[in-house]
């Protein structure tokens, strides 16, 4: 029987701010941004922070000829997870095509994705004109709990717990799932367990560990943001074999992270932190990850 390939890769992979500094290149700086191909060809984009633009650079030279569509799947609406769009080049290119999912915010009301798509180029803001923009664009809002396919992906949205809303996403592809649950603060019953039953049986959950525990608890108590000790929570929880954490704050250093990740590996071995140009490719629910500085993939069952 023919295999089925998933493949996904880290744009970018900090919270809050892009980070240019020497401290923090080996893991990246830019934020948060990821690309899915399925196995069936489908694209996605998941969050469009400054990693965007790399990934923009990537598709015009691969896609010059025939165009590129894909579907973007919007947490929310903070700067560090919307800032890449206006420097995306397949937005100015009219053989492109892409679809837009998020939610309808309660400051923005109807049409809200819409608006912020087109706040990112308003003036004096930004010198490049919307016009400019000629990709073919749509826009749809959608809900926690609601759940719709894309060619042969079954897609679902949660509510996660963050100020102003945010939706985590699950993407059941024919080569296993990923759930991407950016920027959640646990410790709300409700959140807690649309978190847990988004994740139920996935294969890789891709989660908030911007904090240390210690920070949580104190001086970040309430400010929407997870840790790598919750993560581990709920993979095991949710009977997930493999963890990735995301959204690395922007004052950890790479050698805090690298704390993160071997406090993690004591309790799930099966846990990596991302780093720019990292992939996680799923092959009938067998994972490998590849990093782009070490070269080298580690490989599980």
């Amino acid at each position: 029987m023919p295999q089925h390939v998933a493949n996904m890769v880290f744009w970018g992979v900090r919270g809050s701010t892009p980070t240019p500094e020497r401290d923090t290149w080996r893991y990246g700086g830019n934020t948060p941004c990821l690309d899915l191909l399925a196995p069936d060809g489908a694209r996605f984009i998941l969050d469009c922070g400054t990693g965007l633009r790399t990934l923009g650079h990537l598709w015009t030279h691969a896609h010059a000829q025939h165009g590129v569509e894909a579907s973007v799947l919007v947490t929310h609406y903070h700067w560090d997870h919307i800032q890449g769009l206006p420097f995306f080049l397949p937005f100015f290119h009219s053989q492109n095509s892409f679809h837009f999912y998020s939610f309808e915010s309660e400051f923005l009301g109807r049409d809200s994705l819409r608006q912020v798509f087109e706040a990112q180029l308003a003036r004096p803001y930004s010198p490049v004109n919307l016009n400019l923009m000629t990709a073919a664009r749509s826009f749809r809002e959608v809900r926690g709990g609601e759940n719709w396919q894309i060619g042969a992906t079954r897609v679902t949205a949660a509510w996660l717990n963050h100020p102003q809303g945010c939706l985590g996403y699950r993407l059941d592809t024919p080569a296993g799932s990923f759930v991407y649950a950016t920027d959640n603060e646990p410790g709300v019953e409700e959140f807690d367990r649309n978190l847990r039953d988004l994740a139920r049986g996935a294969d890789v959950l891709i989660y908030d560990a911007q904090y240390s525990p210690e920070q949580l608890a104190t001086t970040r108590k309430g400010w929407g943001h997870s840790t790598w000790l919750e993560g581990v929570k709920v993979a095991l929880d949710a009977n997930v074999p493999n963890l990735i954490l995301f959204h690395h704050d922007p004052d950890s250093s790479d050698q805090a992270v690298d704390a993160f990740l071997s406090a993690a590996r004591t309790r799930l071995p099966s846990t990596w932190a991302a780093s720019e140009g990292m992939s996680v490719t799923l092959t009938d629910r067998r994972i490998a990850v590849t990093l782009r500085d070490a070269g080298e993939a580690a490989a599980r069952s």
